[in-house]
């Protein structure tokens, strides 16, 4: 047996956090013992024990009493099962109450001076607001935990045989870097500005009390030291004798976080708050994106039924016994507890056991501080969007332009009148509400209804020119002054302020204006035909501009008055040119928005803006191949449409590239997908401010734009006038229908192909010619044709297929994407 001069303490769940503060407190004047499964490195020696197992206590005690004695001066009984999921656990009545059940057992054959055992003030029935608890109130605990606590409280009382015991009822517990997870994971909602942060379903009077660390350790060391003197079997309730209700711990957090001097805490149904709290925890196995890292939401719905429960302590039995006051205060507290958060919000999260937002995880990424990005992010937020204030007063004025235009302007539509009203008092309340740069996400419902304005004319058929024309300018000036002015609304903090310019790997940003610049030129092209075209379908013009192709011999019309008549055309429930106004329409607006970051800032941006380019420049390019075949005729402007959409395909290819590496990049490092696509991120290597000079000469510039990404091989330019030989063979070999009809078919998917491949990122595209020239090898010897056509077809098809093989010269490179460039 060893030989000891100081009293012996036992102290079980001795690894955890309190277990091992008690330890270096105690073994200053005690010789210290953990009783756990894990070692604690403060105790003055460790015996393994798994309290849900009566052998391993019987062993861990018989181990204690070989070394040590039968004599303990205290059993400090910590070890406990807890989680908060409020559902029923098997582990809370093993450990809890049955691992406390065999302690007290295998104990009856030591000289326990004192057995103090960890409880919980939850035990008791919560009371009101101006009522207080002391040791007598009424015991109703009210789910698994507190219940498992009263359990092994009634065990305690009913075994403890001659072992004196005292019960420590403690309320929730603090120190200045954590708090119990009600406390820590309010604080972490207002910090990271949740929605929910701003709701509640209880009593916002209510509170819970609270005991600061220090004091808790402090009670303990009271009873150990006055194991002798106090009551052979007492309760001991302890806490601060002051509570803060929720609502005072809101504003007192929101204060000290964001300088508010109150947070706006709205009180919701309880049924609408379980609900959400439902559907939460339901999203996540089903989204697991939804939630970061897939990490159950922290409200359950039985937490809902717990929110108007108030415990405040009468601590005046432990005044008395233990001479006991406590020395902190929660107000002072938080400001602690704030200040650590600040100083390091990832390691303030770990420390609290909660999981962190993407946002901070990517600044601990990035070896930054979380809360210096967000307060950098917030000040030049907040600088950008004051300096452009004026773009949400001059929506407020389009909102009454809008109210006023119906009645000015002479519609000869009800429904135009209405829809334009309606959205001029909704884009009034919406612009209004964008005023405050807490609501930057407003300002896309402003461009909603922009959007709106933007499809009414074609939806309702608008019968006058001034109707169409109205809303289709004012509503592109709704979503410019919107969406398109600075700060872009919905960016994540820690995308805008680092990360770089260029994507890693790649020589230049394929979001810069000199790589944008030619899409909005072009969609501009597209929109100004597209927009004469839909004013002949919606019978505001009499006749269409055609100069080279004629329409049938019955019809007096053009080709292209009846291509944008036919029975195609008519297939679609609104105006098809019209449709094609609004998609070029959008793209300009598209093209504007962003910096030269937006492939990493607003992915979901570029992907939309991919999808507006190349999946309708393929379907503009299936119209074009219709028009001679099923009509018989061209539309010379409907060319020229489709020659704008096709010629953006290769200047948006690579900025969809470098969106896409980026995605799958962050996706493999942990990130949230659903997040990063629609906040952005920041990515590898440092922040920098990279801008397009538009104050060099003209001809830089066009070689800029010409340079960044875009390139004109001979070989690949030579495949262009075949392509457009091969459209026209009716035309100019007076090739026979069916002969016409392929060499059309083969020649667009030629010009289609090529025009892509100028893109360096999409260079290996030019090898789907092989198969077309191989195509144009054979289809003379499936048709009657001349043989003029014949010598066409086979020399058009080898020389494709000859000037695809060569790559070209490659000026740029593209990261992980180069090997893919062959």
């Amino acid at each position: 047996m060893i030989n000891r001069q100081k009293p012996l303490i036992v102290i079980t769940g001795a690894s955890g956090n309190i277990g091992s503060t008690l330890c270096e407190v105690l073994k200053k004047n005690y010789h210290v013992i953990g009783l756990d499964i894990k070692p604690c490195e403060k105790a003055d020696d460790n015996v393994n024990c798994d309290l849900a197992c009566e052998d391993s206590i019987e062993s861990a005690l018989n181990n204690i009493r070989v070394r040590y004695g039968q004599k303990i001066a205290a059993i400090i009984h910590l070890a406990a099962y807890f989680d908060f999921t409020g559902a029923s656990n098997p582990l809370y009545q093993r450990i809890t109450v049955e691992g406390t059940r065999y302690l007290l057992k295998i104990l009856q054959d030591f000289e326990v001076e004192r057995f103090i055992y960890s409880s919980s003030m939850l035990v008791h029935e919560s009371t009101v607001p101006g009522q207080k608890i002391n040791e007598d109130s009424p015991l109703k605990p009210r789910w698994a935990y507190p219940q498992s606590k009263a359990a092994a409280e009634k065990v305690i009382m009913q075994q403890h045989g001659h072992i004196p015991f005292t019960i420590l009822r403690l309320a929730g517990v603090y120190d200045n870097d954590s708090a119990v997870p009600t406390l820590s994971h309010q604080i972490a909602r207002i910090y990271e500005r949740d929605f929910k942060s701003h709701l509640y379903a209880g009593d916002v009077m209510a509170g819970q009390a609270l005991i600061h660390k220090e004091d808790m350790v402090n009670l303990f060391l009271r009873v150990v030291d006055r194991r002798k003197k106090l009551p052979k079997t007492n309760i001991i309730l302890a806490g601060e004798s002051e509570v803060m209700s929720y609502r005072e711990l809101q504003n007192r957090i929101g204060h000290l976080i964001f300088g508010k001097k109150e947070w706006q805490t709205i009180d919701i149904p309880k049924f609408v708050a379980k609900s959400g709290a439902w559907l939460e925890a339901q999203a996540e196995p089903i989204i697991p994106d939804a939630i970061d890292h897939g990490e159950k939401p922290f409200i359950r719905p039985f937490m809902i039924d717990l929110a108007s429960d108030h415990y405040d302590l009468d601590i005046s039995r432990a005044r008395e016994l233990l001479d006991w006051q406590p020395k902190h205060n929660i107000y002072d507290g938080l400001k602690n507890l704030i200040a650590s958060l600040k100083k390091d919000p990832a390691a303030w999260y770990k420390r609290n056991g909660i999981p962190l937002p993407d946002w901070v995880l990517t600044a601990k990424e990035k070896h930054k501080n979380a809360d210096q990005i967000r307060s950098r992010h917030e000040i030049a937020y907040r600088r950008q969007h004051y300096e452009n204030l004026w773009a949400h007063f001059l929506n407020m004025g389009l909102a009454f332009w809008l109210i006023t235009a119906p009645f000015t302007l002479a519609y000869e539509s009800q429904a135009m009148v209405w829809s334009d009203v309606v959205s001029g008092f909704t884009l009034l309340v919406l612009s209004f509400i964008s005023l405050s740069w807490r609501f930057g996400l407003v300002r896309w419902l402003c461009g909603a209804v922009g959007l709106w304005l933007l499809c009414a004319p074609l939806i309702f058929w608008a019968p006058t020119a001034a109707g169409y024309l109205n809303d289709t300018i004012v509503g592109m000036l709704v979503i410019g002054f919107a969406v398109l002015t600075r700060p872009e609304p919905g960016v994540a903090a820690v995308a805008a302020q680092t990360g770089p310019t260029i994507p890693p790997g790649w020589a230049y940003s394929p979001s810069g204006w000199f790589q944008r610049l030619p899409i909005i030129i072009l969609a501009f092209v597209g929109f100004f035909i597209s927009r004469y075209l839909c004013a002949y379908q919606l019978g505001h013009i009499e006749g269409v501009w055609e100069p080279f192709f004629a329409g049938s011999l019955e019809d007096p019309r053009n080709g292209t008055e009846e291509i944008i008549t036919s029975s195609i055309s008519k297939a679609w429930p609104v105006p098809d040119a019209g449709l094609g106004a609004l998609t070029y329409a959008l793209e300009i607006l598209i093209g504007i928005i962003g910096s030269a970051r937006r492939w990493r800032t607003m992915p979901w941006l570029v992907i939309l803006f991919g999808i507006m380019i190349v999946p309708l420049g393929i379907v503009s390019i299936f119209f074009i191949i219709i028009q001679p075949i099923l009509l018989g005729t061209w539309c010379t402007l409907c060319l020229i449409a489709a020659a704008a959409m096709l010629l953006q395909i290769p200047y948006s290819i690579d900025e969809l590239v470098a969106t896409s590496q980026f995605l799958y990049r962050r996706k493999k490092q942990g990130r949230s997908l659903l997040r990063v696509f629609f906040q952005g991120d920041t990515d590898e290597g440092k922040w920098e401010a990279i801008e397009d000079d538009f104050a060099q000469r003209p001809s830089k510039i066009f070689k800029e734009i010409l340079g960044g990404g875009v390139t004109l091989p001979w070989n690949l330019v030579l495949c262009i006038p075949i392509g457009i030989w091969l459209m026209f063979t009716r035309v100019t070999l007076d090739a026979g229908t069916s002969m016409a009809n392929a060499d059309h078919l083969i020649g667009a998917l030629v010009l289609t192909v090529t025009i892509t491949a100028l893109a360096e990122s999409a260079r290996a595209s030019r090898f789907f010619i092989i198969p077309l020239g191989t195509a144009l090898l054979v289809t003379p010897f499936f048709y009657d044709t001349s043989m003029m056509s014949l010598i066409s077809s086979i020399l058009c098809g080898l020389l494709l297929i000859a000037f695809c093989l060569p790559r070209g010269t490659i000026h740029n490179h593209y990261g992980t994407w180069d090997r893919f460039i062959v």
